[in-house]
């Protein structure tokens, strides 16, 4: 039988378990329609989730739809429990998204939409509620293609010629399907769903049952079952305990098959397969084995934990929606905290949402939580699983902290008998990028065995920030060099340098304070808005009207988590009942108050033991404390990133007077300064106060810069980074590396044919053993292989820094890092992209004035005489 997997979402109150419901009965798997607000529904099987109405763990039920076992994971709608359906999300082969016809797309429908296209799952969407009145289909359809995607289209409708019209705009493949054959076949309109071009739409109601029988048929009839690779793997992806305390790992089988009694093995553990149990709703069926794409229940496993990978299947990612509110628990008198502790972690394990921490310098145990809404749940779950009455203060915002500069940590560690060296290049990343770790050191300096122990000990922990002692985000770090000891050297040194590495870093550069913000929509009566917006400006938060009927208005925006927590209470009391605030986590933004924030947690970096900032070194047979802002004097390899002392002098070199043609701004100036200078210092400490740029240098003498094209032009191209950006070449390199090389190399010599610039094409050879640098001339360019150990970035790097005040230096690559240090050295820069329209430009004009130059032009014999037969000519025509 064919098998399929397929979670339903929706933003809260749209009718998600309803719909689940009424899907169960059409397929015969339950005898009674249950309802929600009549606390029998067959997923809510958790007597909150029947008290409140809402659910709140994942759960799942088996359906037989034709020849298709469906297993319908329904997942929670509240904004507070994401993290539990995100988790959820890492196994679905399809998704349903239940949209109320009545409301719309709303804000935390559109969270879930991003979700789905971040992890990549085709979507059929169910409009419901189109009972209600006022409702209207053209309105919603068109709402869900300008909010959601153009590929939303009605599926109830036939298969006319509307419907393959609209089909053919989604597709390429769709559109040449109907020019040819007037229709389009339902494999290319389910490769379509799949790769995620179409989005079948289907409207109903759930309550009512109307539309659903469709809805089936149409997801059985356009869903293509997945393959499985025969070695077994599996995704975990649900902790839970049942009611006998049996710990339960949820899993998707992801290849192969699983049998009782089996042992799974991970890095760490390998534990055997007690049982294997298949739920649908509260009953479960034990069975002995179960085969690829089936969802199981396993007992027997006591360290497995949600995002895990077993067999073939690798670990996910983080997921992206974290806890941003942080609650102490009060225990009641005579309560142990450390007895305490265990049993809560046994929540965090089943509750992705949660994060229970203990803080030992405060002696308490802290909840971090995504919304109040989880405080109430969690306090009957401890209550019901443990018999603790616990309580929970006010409460606090989450921050988090990242940098606005690129900074070179050194971390060093040597008391007598150890020794461990850290170099790491801290760089700010993209918003919501979280913490990502790399390497680009050499094996020459440090062999691959202590560079995986770096990389694991920065993944261990949360490292911590300097102005609050949040933690980090938004950054990228990279080891870039280290050093150890054939002797001294022991595991924890490392652990000791790294640590100490990441904290001098934060030291030095410029720290930036975030805050969680909410996206928002605001539906209240028009007469209203005005109050409303002003509310916004008040708590930091920006907002626009996205729609009015003349009645009701409807506002979006964003604003700070910590000035929005209470609004709901205050949008109910001044519309009296008829205005609803829908919040979505967007993600961390720069903090409204940092200053004051910062005052306020009165975090001190100096002092925090636990996190040390400094470095230990060893002199005289015994090991003594260096400062953060002194680690650089004392460290034993050479800054990867530019000397501060050279900055200087190359500062004061460009002091002198030139006569010039253009001035530069003092205010450029001071903003070239803070991007190389100051690029690898901060504003912590008296010795990297400095005045304003023109009080220090500029005020005492003229600065202009060189006239244009004083100095000879060299474009240096990092030849693989070009190969594999161009898509040609790409392509091209896949079959035949040799010639893509080749014709990135003739491309090049037409290009200074027209140019007339010096141009370097840097290709890689550090992997190459005993490799030494190639130079050489290919037609009229030069062409460089690099050394062994030697990559074209550091090529690039020793040439920009050596040459780059004699000649003007342009460097073409696509490198992030690499772009990052070219312009902090003052060069121009060239993206792979930018140099092919560059020298397609070049071959244009070149083009264009020989078609100029082609003029039709008359040939006169006189012309080519000389004067002397002119005359001769003449004279003979007069005689006649």
């Amino acid at each position: 039988m064919k098998k399929l997997v397929i979670g339903i979402l929706a933003h809260v109150d749209s009718g998600k378990t309803t719909l689940s419901e009424s899907m169960l009965y059409l397929s015969g798997k339950i005898r009674k329609l249950g309802r929600v607000d009549n606390k029998d529904a067959y997923l809510d099987t958790y007597e909150l989730e029947r008290a409140r109405g809402i659910t709140i763990f994942s759960k799942q039920a088996m359906l037989t739809v034709e020849d298709t076992q469906i297993t319908l994971l329904d997942t929670p709608g509240h904004v507070d429990f994401s993290a539990e359906m995100e988790r959820t999300l890492q196994v679905l082969d399809y998704a349903i998204l239940v949209i109320s016809g009545a409301d719309g797309v709303q804000g935390h429908t559109q969270t879930l939409w991003r979700l789905l296209a971040l992890y990549q799952i085709p979507v059929f969407l169910f409009v419901n509620k189109m009972d209600q009145p006022g409702t209207d289909k053209e309105k919603l359809l068109e709402e869900l293609k300008k909010r959601l995607n153009d590929g939303c289209i009605e599926f109830g409708q036939e298969e006319s010629e509307d419907f393959y019209d609209q089909l053919a705009m989604c597709d390429e493949e769709l559109m040449e399907s109907y020019l040819e054959t007037g229709e389009i076949h339902t494999v290319q309109i389910a490769k379509g769903i799949k790769e995620r071009k179409v989005f079948p739409c289907f409207f109903g109601s759930a309550l009512k049952l109307e539309g659903i029988e469709a809805f089936m048929q149409g997801i059985v009839k356009y869903a293509q079952i997945p393959s499985y690779d025969e070695a077994f793997g599996a995704k975990v992806f649900k902790i839970v305990r049942d009611e006998q305390g049996n710990r339960l790992t949820y899993m998707k089988i992801t290849g192969g098959s699983l049998k009782v009694k089996e042992a799974l093995v991970n890095r760490d553990w390998e534990e055997k397969v007690n049982q294997i149990r298949i739920y649908s709703g509260q009953k479960f069926e034990a069975v002995n084995e179960v085969e690829a794409g089936a969802i199981c229940a396993v007992t027997g496993l006591s360290q497995t934990r949600p995002g895990e990978g077993l067999g073939i299947e690798e670990a996910s990612s983080t997921p992206l929606l974290e806890p941003v509110l942080s609650y102490q628990i009060l225990l009641p008198e005579g309560c142990d905290p450390r007895v305490m502790l265990p049993k809560l972690r046994q929540l965090e394990e089943e509750s992705p949402e949660l994060h229970i921490v203990w803080n030992e310098e405060l002696q308490e145990i802290q909840a971090q939580i995504m919304g109040e809404v989880q405080i109430e749940i969690l306090q009957s779950l401890i209550e019901e699983r443990f018999g603790v009455r616990v309580a929970f203060d006010s409460g606090r915002i989450l921050y988090r902290e990242t940098i606005a500069n690129v900074v070179e940590g050194v971390g060093h560690f040597e008391p007598l008998r150890h020794y461990a060296e850290v170099h790491l290049l801290l760089e700010p990343g993209e918003r919501g990028s979280g913490v990502q770790f790399a390497s680009s050191c050499s094996e020459d300096e440090l062999e691959r065995n202590w560079q995986r122990l770096v990389l694991s000990h920065l993944e261990e922990k949360d490292h911590k920030g300097v102005l609050t002692g949040s933690v980090i985000t938004d950054m990228k770090i990279t080891l870039v060099a280290g050093r150890a000891h054939k002797k001294h050297t022991e595991g924890g040194d490392f652990r000791e340098a790294t640590y100490r590495a990441v904290r001098q870093g934060l030291k030095q550069a410029k720290s930036v304070l975030l805050e969680p913000y909410y996206a928002f929509q605001l539906e209240l009566p028009e007469k209203m808005v005005g109050r409303a917006m002003t509310d916004i400006e008040k708590m930091q938060g920006t907002c626009e009207i996205s729609q009015t009927d003349g009645e009701t208005a409807v506002l979006v925006g964003s604003a700070p988590v910590v000035t929005m927590r209470n609004y709901q209470k205050e949008v109910i009391a001044y519309t009296k009942g008829h205005g609803r605030l829908f919040c979505s986590l967007k993600g961390y933004e720069p903090c409204h108050n940092a200053d004051e924030v910062i005052e306020r947690i009165g975090y001190n970096s100096e002092r925090d033991i636990e996190n040390p900032t400094g470095s230990v070194f060893c002199a005289h047979g015994a090991g003594f404390l260096v400062t953060w802002n002194e680690v650089k004097d004392y460290m034993h390899i050479e800054s990867y990133l530019k000397d501060e002392k050279e900055a200087l002098q190359q500062v004061e070199k460009n002091q002198e007077t030139f006569v010039e043609e253009e001035w530069i701004g003092l205010e450029e100036i001071d903003q070239i300064l803070n991007k190389t200078f100051y690029a690898n210092q901060g504003e912590k400490s008296v010795w990297k106060k400095r005045k304003a740029g023109r009080q220090a240098y500029f005020e005492p003498v003229t600065y202009t810069s060189r006239p244009r094209g004083s100095k000879e032009e060299y474009l240096l191209v990092d030849g693989y980074n070009i190969i594999f950006a161009w898509p040609e070449l790409r392509d091209l390199a896949q079959d035949n590396m040799d010639g893509a090389r080749i014709q990135l190399l003739e491309c090049l010599t037409n290009y200074q044919g027209i140019k007339k610039c010096q141009i370097i094409v840097v290709f890689d050879a550090y992997r190459v053993q005993g490799n030494r640098a190639e130079i050489l001339d290919y037609q009229n360019i030069h062409m460089v292989y690099t050394k062994e150990a030697q990559t074209a970035d550091h090529y690039i790097e020793k040439f920009v820094h050596d040459h780059q005040a004699k000649y003007d230096v342009t460097v073409a690559t696509s490198d992030g890092l690499e772009q990052i240090i070219i312009r902090g050295a003052g060069c121009a820069l060239l993206s792979a992209r930018e140099l092919k329209e560059e020298i397609e430009r070049a071959n244009e004009r070149v083009m264009q004035a020989y078609q100029d130059k082609q003029v039709v032009e008359r040939n006169y014999l006189a012309d080519a005489l000389s004067p002397e037969l002119k005359q001769q000519m003449e004279n003979l025509v007069q005689e006649d």
